[in-house]
């Protein structure tokens, strides 16, 4: 076989790739045959032409005592050519033949029939082939039982032969693969399968201690033990010194086993890596093929659907790897189970099917036959054949562990079956049971549906605890996977009929809950649309998601206004139910089959409410009008139009239509709750139960139609009410009428009692629960609790009137002002008892706090009452109370807590007070006895009034005695405020000099610091000409220099040059600095340098001063800074030789790099006696005052 070298050797490169199986069998062996005191050769095939009966061929190696090696050979060369029968065939008759030969020779036969039989079990089926009997196929059982009597038979003629320990191994892994898993939770596998790993392990232990660990085959099989026993990175470790020990191998690959092992332990991108570097080394490999496959369809489980990469990666897995290797071996199980997994998603049932069975039949390992059960099931499933797809989906899991193990695909569809059979509480344990295993989001969303479907069940026989605890379950799961949705690592896509649910179990305790998920549901039918059908030309935010609107279901759009309306949001929802009509009429168009005209009719009467709410009411009965003229048996539209005009008439048309309504729908109980609610306005109030007419009809409705009507709540609670009523306005001045009020009040409980028992959220009937504690128990703690429960759920005024009833009771005068004030804004500005409530409260808190401000308050209110009704001797007594309450308060006041325009103002109300109790005691009907009322006005009249009188008089003269002083005492607080007046504006001006100063000082720095920039640009500039010039003028000088060619022409050039700088007050040397050059000095040359005069090298003076010291830098910073006389030492040398700073023009070598410049502060002249010391780097640094 040719060879192939590559690199180094290292991972596969450079080594010798060994022989490929079989490679050593030989086209032909030739067979001496000994015949009449001769012998010929009978040559015998094992090519293409090998005989497929061996009977022939056996029978002439037994004549002629072929030797071991020849049955071997041809046994082996069967075995070539996929014939692996007749290979055992051929050596079964060798064993027979060498029965009584060497031991050597046996144990040789013996184990290569060994292998041939575990070979044989790779490719036997697990199961039976559909369609196929014992008798037609041996399975993978069969042929490990024939493996292990070959072995028993070479054990007994030498149990040490090491051969013999890896055959042992590799049987006792393949028996091992076979058994079942652990179906406990804790992973630990089953007792019997780790013994079989045990054995295999000892078996390849001693394989190795016998080559002296060199058994690259029993490395391998000792991290296949590993492996399956879950030590990954042991397993990882041997794979990698097989790797190392024999870098050429491929048949088998250690890369696929690290790969595996990197993979299992988290390294997918490593293990990728080995499986490309073993399928490099042998493109054939299916092995390599289809593990690249597997990676490549595992890295498309992050993407969503609309992710552009996870088509070209499913293409790629495809037609790169996973088709590749299924074309090299059809039969190979782990390339049937992945292409079958593919044909689900597809759902190309049939061939998912045809290859889950291959898979299953032909595979070692568990996973392998799970995920073909698997595949089998939702064939199954697809094909709606419910028990069968059971029966695969339990073998499935029972594959991987079942139980408290196994596979959570297969247990989480063996919980569809149920919910398909209808069997929800074996759905609902199964699902529970994959919970406690893993947090599965499809469980989640499954298990929570199905307790909410519970909570949607009108199901009496469950108990409202249990509807609860459903309730609570659901509401749990549910929201669990909305907070996963946030997750980015779960890459969970939201889902409609997740918050679909999660807004009909929020409804009623959470209605705001339950519209977020309603909005955030439209959020997605928006995003879904089409951009070819957004509407054209509309640039508003608003109107755009208007029209679109008109594109969703109308439904949707229903129930957010529904929300909106019970929120008192009545302009968001008149906008929805005004789109969900408009989406009735496009989903028409869309679909002529669709009949909306039932959710046209609905939502048109929602709108027709939003518009009566809204105080549309023209709107509203145009509305009504219209569903009535399609339908015109719509009793509730009917009932809307009588209430309407019930409202708008309550004398004349109004009680003319609820009475026509009612006699044409006597049996409707909408209709018979909106006449017990006029009969209730509009009755004549009795304190005799029996003769309420009220309670006559909603007896009658209780009662009439047999047991149809007997649950009605509003007639429930309308009963309850009147006994409410009844039980408050009567005497109970004996005990036997208090226990007859008593009663009374009972009775009214165990009407809202049995409201509660039929609707136990019936808030009316909380409500009148506790009104009854409050008035007959005086239990006023707990009606509070019970008002304020109810609050939260009624919107109505009542609930803030027994609310204010109750504070007044527990002297919160505040807290009871604040719920009436709340109670009047519902729209009932003007309604009289409201404010005869408000205005006793005021009272009682007048009398408590002697504030004759709230007294006052309390008049008005009574006053306000007064003008609604103003023959209702009830109100007209109320104003003549608080009038003559004010006049007793005004009197007992002390002079400074009132005035002469208090009493005068209280006195003419006593006076009005005192006419109103004579008018209302002469009335045929007084609200209270005509004694008492008699008795208060002659109080006021023979006693008040002189009290009046007395207190008039004393005020004036309290206030005539203090005048002076008051006048005093103003003058002072004037003078007083003034002068304050006067400090506070001279220390406002102050602080404006003081901002003004600032300001300017401010602006003196910036003019300051303006000049000084300027300066300093201008001197930068002349700076820069001067060492522009310098270095044109250098240019200029190497140029004469080259064409003189002459030390002394060059020096005398040098020279003229130096005069001609002295006189512009420029030094060479200083010119020159800037650019010093690198030089090296020889002879001759270097002594004509040490010799020249250093006066020549002068710096830039200022003509104005005299010079007072050398500055050592090489850039000078200011232009008026003083030059020295004395020259001082340099800081650095540049070269290490002597007059290293002073060579001559000809030593100059390369320019070296130039060097920061060294920099002199300004007040350097004044702070420094000599000269500058220089650091060791050749730099001065900046002074920080340099700027100033």
């Amino acid at each position: 076989m040719a060879t192939a070298h590559y690199g180094n050797g290292v991972n596969g490169n450079g080594a010798v790739f060994p022989a490929a199986r079989y490679s050593a069998v030989p086209p032909h062996i030739t067979v001496p045959v000994p015949e009449d005191d001769d012998t010929f050769d009978v040559e015998i095939q094992l090519d293409d032409e090998i005989q497929d009966d061996p009977t022939e061929l056996c029978t002439l190696l037994s004549s002629v005592h072929s030797a071991k090696n020849v049955w071997m050979t041809v046994a082996i060369g069967y075995a070539k050519h996929k014939k692996l029968d007749v290979a055992i065939e051929v050596l079964s008759k060798a064993v027979a033949e060498f029965a009584k030969g060497r031991a050597e020779d046996r144990l040789s036969i013996l184990n290569a029939l060994c292998w041939l039989y575990l070979l044989k079990c790779r490719e036997a089926p697990r199961v039976l082939p559909d369609g196929k009997s014992p008798n037609d196929v041996r399975l993978k059982d069969y042929y490990i039982q024939a493996a292990t009597s070959v072995l028993n038979d070479a054990s007994r003629i030498s149990p040490s032969y090491p051969p013999l320990f890896l055959a042992r191994g590799v049987l006792y892994l393949l028996r091992a693969s076979l058994q079942p898993p652990t179906t406990s939770s804790s992973g630990q596998m089953s007792a019997d399968r780790m013994d079989t790993l045990k054995q295999a392990a000892k078996c390849f232990e001693d394989a190795l201690r016998n080559s002296n660990g060199k058994n690259l085959m029993a490395k391998m099989g000792k991290a296949r033990v590993n492996y399956t026993m879950g030590r990954y990175a042991e397993a990882l470790k041997l794979y990698q010194n097989v790797l190392e020990s024999s870098p050429d191998l491929i048949d088998p690959d250690p890369r696929i086993g690290i790969g595996c092992c990197f993979w299992q332990l988290g390294f997918k991108d490593d293990a990728a890596g080995a499986w490309q570097r073993s399928l490099e080394l042998n493109p054939q490999s299916k092995i390599a093929l289809i593990l690249l496959g597997i990676y490549n369809f595992q890295l498309t489980a992050p993407l969503v659907p609309s992710d552009p990469n996870l088509l070209a990666l499913i293409r790629k897995a495809m037609d790169k790897y996973i088709s590749p290797a299924f074309q090299l071996d059809k039969n190979y199980p782990l390339s049937a189970a992945t292409l079958g997994s593919f044909f689900v998603v597809k759902k190309d049932y049939a061939k998912a099917e045809t290859l889950g069975r291959r898979a299953i039949e032909l595979t070692d390992v568990n996973a392998i036959a799970s995920d073909g059960w698997y595949q089998l099931a939702r064939a199954e499933h697809a094909k709606g054949d419910t028990s069968k797809a059971t029966d695969c989906y339990q073998k499935a899991d029972v594959a991987r562990g079942g139980e408290d193990r196994g596979y959570i695909p297969a247990k989480f569809g063996s919980a569809q079956m149920k919910v398909i059979q209808g069997d929800y509480d074996g759905a609902k344990f199964r699902l529970e049971k994959i919970l406690q295993q893993q947090s599965t989001f499809e469980a989640q969303v499954l298990l929570g549906t199905l307790y909410a479907e519970d909570v949607f069940s009108p199901d009496a026989a469950k108990s409202t605890e249990e509807k609860a605890n459903d309730t609570r379950k659901a509401l749990k799961l549910l929201e669990d996977v909305t907070k996963a949705w946030k997750d980015a690592k779960k890459k969970a896509s939201p889902d409609q009929s997740v918050l679909l649910n999660l807004a009909r179990l929020y409804e009623d305790d959470y209605p705001e809950k339950s519209l977020k998920c309603l909005e955030e549901v439209e959020q997605m039918e928006l995003d879904a649309i089409d951009e070819d059908d957004y509407p054209e030309g509309v640039e508003d935010e608003a109107s755009r998601k208007r029209l679109l609107r008109e594109l969703l279901p109308p439904q949707l759009l229903n129930n957010m206004g529904c929300f909106h309306y019970q929120s008192e949001r009545y302009v968001q929802a008149r906008e929805l139910f005004q789109s969900a009509l408009n989406a009735c009429v496009t989903a028409a168009t869309k679909d002529a089959s669709t009949d909306t005209d039932a959710l046209v009719t609905s939502i048109s009467y929602n709108l027709g409410r939003t518009y009566e709410a809204e105080g549309m009411v023209d709107e509203a009965r145009d509305v009504y009008n219209g569903l009535l003229s399609r339908h015109g048996e719509y009793v509730d539209a009917q009932l809307r139009l009588a209430y309407i005009a019930l409202r708008q008439s309550p004398t004349d048309e109004g009680p003319k239509a609820v009475k026509a309504l009612y006699e044409s729908n006597k049996t409707n109980l909408e209709v018979r709750t909106l006449m017990g609610w006029y009969i209730s306005r509009s009755k004549k109030r009795s304190s005799n139960f029996a003769d309420d007419a009220e309670q006559h009809h909603h007896k009658h409705t209780l009662q009439d139609n047999g047991s149809a009507h007997k649950h009605d709540r509003y007639a429930l609670v309308g009963m309850g009410n009147i006994n409410l009523t009844i039980a408050r306005e009567m005497r109970r001045d004996t005990e036997a009428e208090k226990e007859k009020r008593r009663k009374t009040y009972e009775r009214a409980v165990e009407f809202f009692d049995k409201v509660l028992q039929i609707d136990p959220k019936n808030a009316y009937a909380v409500q009148g629960i506790a009104i009854a504690l409050a008035e007959d128990k005086k239990n006023y703690p707990e009606a509070l609790q019970a008002f304020t429960k109810v609050k939260e759920t009624l919107k109505d005024y009542s609930v803030f009137m027994n609310l204010g009833h109750v504070y007044v009771e527990l002297k919160q005068y505040s807290r009871a002002i604040e719920n009436y004030e709340i109670a009047l804004s519902k729209e009932r500005a003007r309604d009289p008892t409201i404010l005869s409530c408000l205005g006793r409260v005021w009272l009682l808190r007048a009398k408590k706090e002697q504030s004759l401000a709230a007294m006052k308050t309390a008049l008005e209110y009574s006053e306000r009452c007064l003008e609604i009704a103003p023959d209702n001797l009830h109100f007209q007594f109320n104003v003549a109370f608080v009038q003559i309450s004010i006049a007793g308060l005004v009197n007992g006041l002390k002079n400074h807590l009132r005035t002469c325009k208090d009493i005068k103002t209280a006195k003419a109300g006593l006076d009005e007070a005192i006419e109103t109790f004579i008018r209302i005691a002469k009335a045929p009907n007084p609200p209270f006895p005509r004694y008492d009322i008699e008795q208060r006005a002659n109080m006021g009249r023979n006693t008040m009034r002189g009290q009046a009188e007395e207190a008039l008089k004393k005020q004036e003269a309290y206030e005539n005695q203090n005048t002076e002083k008051l006048q005093a005492a103003r003058a002072q607080r004037d003078a007083e405020l003034r002068a304050r007046e006067e400090e506070k504006r001279k220390a406002e001006e102050a602080a404006a000099e003081e901002r003004r100063k600032i300001r300017e000082e401010r602006e003196r720095l910036a003019e300051r610091d303006r000049e000084y920039m300027e300066k300093r640009v201008e001197e930068d500039r002349r700076r820069q000409e001067l060492i522009d010039d310098s270095e044109m003028r250098k240019t200029e000088r190497g140029a004469r220099r080259k064409q003189g060619g002459g030390g002394s022409a060059s020096k005398r050039k040098k020279a003229n040059y130096d005069d001609s700088e002295t006189e512009a007050g420029l030094s060479s040397d200083a010119a020159e600095r800037p650019r010093r050059r690198r030089t090296t000095v020889s002879g001759d040359d270097g002594g004509e340098e040490e010799e020249r005069p250093r006066q020549k090298k002068r710096k830039l003076e200022r003509k104005s001063k005299v010079s007072s010291k050398f500055k050592s830098a090489e850039t000078i910073v200011d232009s008026d800074v003083s030059d020295d006389d004395a020259a001082a030492p340099p800081a650095t040398s540049d070269v290490g030789t002597p007059g290293g700073a002073d060579t001559g023009d000809e030593g100059v070598s390369a320019p070296r790099s130039r060097k920061a410049a060294r920099v002199i502060s300004e007040d350097e002249d004044e702070d420094d006696g000599g000269a500058v010391k220089a650091h060791g780097n050749g730099d001065l640094g900046m002074d920080d005052d340099e700027d100033e």
